[in-house]
């Protein structure tokens, strides 16, 4: 059983920052690709960042030169640093990863419950 958990979200002023952490817990063998996506209210998901287990990084456009993703494998831990933040990025951020366990030996996508961003002008 893997579980992916959020944490890290809240109410912050435009301009302001936050990070947000996603641990993946349960008999993980290897993690491959980790990503952050949200849903802003009466909109679609969208991919916001994604690191491969390589550390090559991919941004939404509206995001690069404000977000930075980051992993600590050793603590199976993906981040979410945001700066800069405005009143669009309003969402709930959820943690999504590629994950193989012990018992099953291929990569299996995993979601987490999601943590609300909530960005006020």
């Amino acid at each position: 059983q893997v579980q992916l958990v959020e944490s890290g979200g809240g109410l912050v002023q435009a301009g302001g920052s936050l990070r947000l952490s996603c641990a993946a817990s349960g008999s993980i063998g290897s993690i491959n690709t980790m990503a952050w996506y949200r849903r802003a209210p009466g909109k679609q998901r969208e991919l916001v960042a994604q690191i491969a287990g390589g550390g090559r990084t991919n941004y939404e456009d509206s995001v690069k030169g404000r977000f930075t993703i980051s992993r600590d494998d050793a603590k199976n831990t993906v981040y979410l640093q945001m700066n800069s933040l405005k009143p669009e990025d309003t969402a709930v951020y959820y943690c999504n990863a590629d994950i193989s366990t012990y018992q099953l030996n291929r990569y299996l996508n995993y979601w987490g419950q999601g943590t609300q961003v909530t960005v006020s002008s």
